[in-house]
């Protein structure tokens, strides 16, 4: 079903797969009549050449590049916007899409998000760019039907962004990233690798893209073997899936932690084009006659069966046969697993699930970015057509990605059939993505065609008491499922026809509703502020030394940024930087927020010019014993803050608040050994914040000790390798830390202590 290869591996003209080494250079001879070195194959990557015509550094390994478009959604484009006034903006200088597919229910009580909203329809007046209303689409579907184009490179606020199936090289990253593109900067990072997914066959009936997405997840994501990396798809079994099926497999390609994604383009991706009445921005992409790969994964599709992503990871990944066949052994390794995540805070099973040897499903969800597509909701359709979903406990609700396809679904009738079931049809909407919409009830068992399944990501607050769960399911399979009353269902033993009706897209639902400014920007436009929305306060920069308290201990395997800070109700604080912060690690370590702002007392206390043991008296001793050794370790030299280790923090959303509410609180730093993504450990870069590695194994340190960093300023300045630190205690005890590859302008904003500072100088 799915093979990595050990090692790089050569493609001759897009069909022939030969490993790197061994008899390469002779297979390749005889295959292509040259052997070329895999420095100048590598150039022969559709990535290559994107990233080629985008890079202004003039140097391949070190690449600045500026994106054609970006795109943020309403949770994140307020802080992005308000970070890019204090740093001088004036205009959007590229086209800048806001959209408000996380028009939350969290605005009760309140009018947070419609604030938030107009904040974003006048700021799009003012600046020159783009506003789609809550409702119209969520953000990928839009970028797909209006932004998308061949040979082009989009950067969004939200880690999904992905629209490599249409030949766009896109990024996900967190806001500080398209605060520099807004700024006329560049996105800065050394030359990724480039990992091919070679597709063989056809997928059989039943099967569909979140499937084949979740095969290929479960195979690379504990090894890391496309992380930070850029999937090329190629081979002849991708012209065997639609441009929907396509698309429904590269949204889910974040999952792997890889850096973007991009594929080979036909006839079918034209098609596409041409239906949203762009085709003008199709381009023909294909690696060349040998293209080297730094690694290859081989996917059969006809050999992939519906898939489960199990609770609390998408790489958690099973056949649903083998789920069927296997159910107390697997439900025990979930159970397992939850105690991991959910740290044993409260009691978790799904065995009460399993009725007469069948797992009972609560809940299916067909929705966003992922699941929303109009071939998935159309298959769904066939599948539960003649069928109910029953009047017990399970529901069924399905959220077209745009309006666009809700429209089409309402002409073709399909919408119809859907509501007949009893299944309810609403509007384009993240919230079941972010848990904000189709809240289970407690203990209860999800499945869903959505991106993640990470805890509390459907709703969940275990520091409440409640919990449920999610798994990660094919829209095919869900209504499979829904057919057979919330019993367990792979879609394949269906054996009714699929209609595959022609889809027609109405650009008009746009046209009459969208807010274009043409790249035109209005300075006389006042920008409409809610009370919620709040400026980022002022951040100190880096002092000389830092003395830093470890505030929370985390050693599970992965921690996400839902973690770090919970998305779904929170997010009504979202654009109000101290507001959200008093939900960080909330879910995680309640006690957090309270430790931090105890420890912040004191750097609060030296930048007013006061003694900081009177603001916090604990560090009296800590600083008598640093003095002793360090003596010029005082107050105006000093910075004091608080820090928090994590075994490999930051799977998950590129949402920057992650990194900023610890900023806010007064974070100085995080240690790891290891960070999930890219994006992560950017947010903590932009902010200012220093991400320590340490080695693997036992702590030099625990949860509630102060730490010493003496001439931390220095060491970042100079470039050192290792960074020199102490436990305090009634002695200085060594050990040491790494800051990892750093640019010199990252060194520069750590040094200023954040990005909004690095633009003021």
């Amino acid at each position: 079903m799915i093979q990595l290869l050990n090692g790089g591996a050569y493609l001759v003209d897009g069909k022939q797969v030969i490993p790197a080494g061994g008899e390469a250079a002779a297979k390749l001879k005889a295959a292509a009549g040259v052997s070329p070195a895999p420095e100048e194959a590598k150039k022969n990557t559709i990535a290559y050449g994107i990233l080629k015509a985008h890079n202004t550094s003039g140097n391949m390994e070190d690449l600045q590049i500026k994106f054609d478009k970006l795109t943020s959604h309403d949770i994140t484009f307020v802080g992005i916007i308000q970070t890019a006034r204090a740093s001088g903006l004036e205009k959007f200088p590229v086209p800048y899409v806001l959209t408000n597919c996380h028009n939350s229910l969290c605005a009760v009580g309140g009018t947070i998000n419609e604030d938030d909203h107009m904040f974003g329809l006048t700021c799009a007046k003012k600046y020159g760019g783009v506003y789609v209303p809550p409702h119209q689409a969520v953000i990928h579907q839009f970028a797909r039907e209006m932004l998308s184009g061949g040979g082009k490179m989009i950067l969004g606020s939200d880690s999904h962004t992905r629209y490599g199936a249409l030949g766009t090289m896109a990024m996900g990253e967190g806001g500080p990233e398209l605060v520099k593109q807004l700024l006329n900067k560049t996105y800065d990072i050394p030359m990724p690798g480039v990992v091919g997914v070679y597709m063989t066959g056809a997928p059989v009936p039943g099967v569909g893209p979140q499937d084949v997405a979740l095969a290929i997840i479960g195979a690379v994501f504990a090894n890391g073997y496309v992380k930070n990396k850029v999937m090329e798809f190629v081979g002849p079994g991708v012209s065997s899936l639609s441009a929907d099926f396509r698309i429904g497999v590269d949204v889910m390609t974040t999952e792997t932690t890889c850096l973007s994604s991009i594929w080979r383009t036909d006839d079918e991706i034209k098609e596409y084009y041409e239906i949203h009445g762009r085709g003008g921005e199709y381009k023909e992409l294909n690696p060349g006659a040998v293209t080297y790969y730094d690694g290859m994964i081989l996917v059969e599709l006809d050999k992939i069966r519906p898939m489960i992503a199990m609770p609390f990871h998408p790489s958690n990944t099973y056949t649903i046969e083998e789920v069927n066949q296997n159910l107390m052994d697997i439900l025990e390794d979930v159970e397992k697993r939850a105690q991991v995540s959910l740290d044993g805070k409260v009691p978790y099973t799904l065995k009460n699930k399993v009725h007469d040897g069948k797992l009972l499903v609560d809940q299916g969800i067909i929705a966003g970015c992922a699941g929303g597509g109009f071939e998935n909701i159309c298959d769904a359709a066939d599948i539960l057509r003649g069928h109910s979903i029953g009047a017990d406990a399970f529901t069924l609700s399905v959220y077209p990605a745009s309006t666009p396809i809700y429209m089409e679904l309402a002409k073709n009738g399909i919408l119809a059939d859907l509501l007949e079931t009893g299944a309810i049809v609403k509007t384009a909407f993240c919230g079941p993505c972010f848990g904000a919409g189709d809240t289970p009830a407690n203990n209860a068992f999800s499945i869903r065609h959505s991106t993640r399944n990470f805890p509390n990501r459907e709703g969940s607050k275990i520091q409440n008491g409640q919990i449920s769960s999610v798994a990660l399911m094919d829209a095919r399979s869900i209504a499979a499922t829904a057919a057979n009353k919330g019993y367990l269902t792979p879609a394949t033993e269906y054996a009714g026809e699929y209609r595959h009706p022609v889809y027609h897209f109405d650009s008009n639902i746009y046209a009459n509703r969208v807010f274009d400014s043409k790249g035109v920007a209005d300075p006389s436009v006042e920008i409409q502020f809610g009370p919620n929305i709040k400026d980022w306060p002022t951040m100190p920069r880096l002092a000389e030394h830092l003395v830093l308290k470890v505030v929370s201990e985390i050693h599970d395997p992965v921690t996400t940024t839902d973690e770090l800070i919970p998305s779904g109700e929170t997010s009504s604080y979202r654009s109000n930087p101290l507001g959200l912060a008093e939900f960080t690690l909330s879910r995680k370590d309640p006690a957090y927020v309270g430790r931090a702002k105890e420890v912040q007392k004191a750097e609060l206390a030296i930048e007013s010019g006061k003694n900081p043991a009177e603001a916090l008296p604990e560090i009296q001793p800590v600083l008598a014993a640093i003095q002793k050794e360090f003596p010029s370790a005082d107050s105006p030299n000093l910075g004091v803050g608080s820090a928090i280790f994590a075994v490999k923090p930051g799977d998950g959303s590129a949402r920057e608040q992650a990194a900023s509410c610890q900023k806010v609180l007064g974070g100085w730093a995080n240690i790891a050994n290891e960070y999930a993504t890219k994006r992560y450990r950017s947010n903590l870069i932009n902010w200012g914040m220093l991400p320590f590695l340490i080695p693997s194994g036992e702590l030099p340190f625990k949860n509630g000790d102060y730490l010493f960093v003496p001439d931390v300023r220095k060491a970042v300045e100079e470039k050192a390798e290792t960074i020199t630190a102490y436990v305090v205690g009634d002695s200085l005890k060594q050990f040491e830390m790494k800051l990892g590859d750093l640019t010199d302008d990252e060194r520069e904003i750590i040094l200023k202590g954040c990005l909004i500072n690095y633009y003021r100088g």
